[in-house]
């Protein structure tokens, strides 16, 4: 009989590999993230402190109720429904509402239950024909 013990060798683990695959994942991580910075329309949204919001004479008020239907209104304050809800008859209805200025005061008066597509829509509308005062409207919260 054979008593002798047979020599092993050391159980060893190599962290190579896995250091190899840290770094990989870290390259990979940071060549598929991207670092755009959104484009963004400088936005004004008036504070509901009970005090009505002073505004020009003239300015462009566009009005979306709960279903997302646009309205727009004119020189008289009278709100006229858009034919359709497409991208281009709202944009259409704004050209022919602000005219050649783009300075002036773009309102956007919003009923809570609105879809956000619509209100994204009609911002990114304004952002697109270059108007630089885009404004919310809201009423005042009633103190009790």
């Amino acid at each position: 009989m054979n008593f002798s013990s047979k020599k092993r060798t050391p159980i060893e683990v190599s962290l190579t590999p896995m250091i190899d695959v840290v770094f990989l994942l870290l390259i990979f991580f940071m060549v598929t993230t991207t670092f755009d910075q959104q484009s963004a329309i400088k936005i004004n949204l008036p504070e509901a402190n009970g005090e009505s919001s002073k505004h020009e004479k003239k300015y462009i008020m566009l009005t979306i109720n709960a279903e997302g239907t646009y309205f727009i209104s004119d020189d008289e304050g009278l709100s006229h429904q858009l034919i359709n809800q497409k991208t281009e008859t709202l944009k259409r209805a704004l050209i022919k509402a602000a005219g050649k200025s783009r300075a002036i005061p773009f309102v956007i008066s919003a009923d809570g239950k609105t879809p956000h597509q619509s209100v994204v829509t009609a911002i990114d509308i304004a952002a697109a024909l270059g108007f630089a005062r885009v404004t919310f409207a809201t009423k005042a919260i009633p103190e009790s």
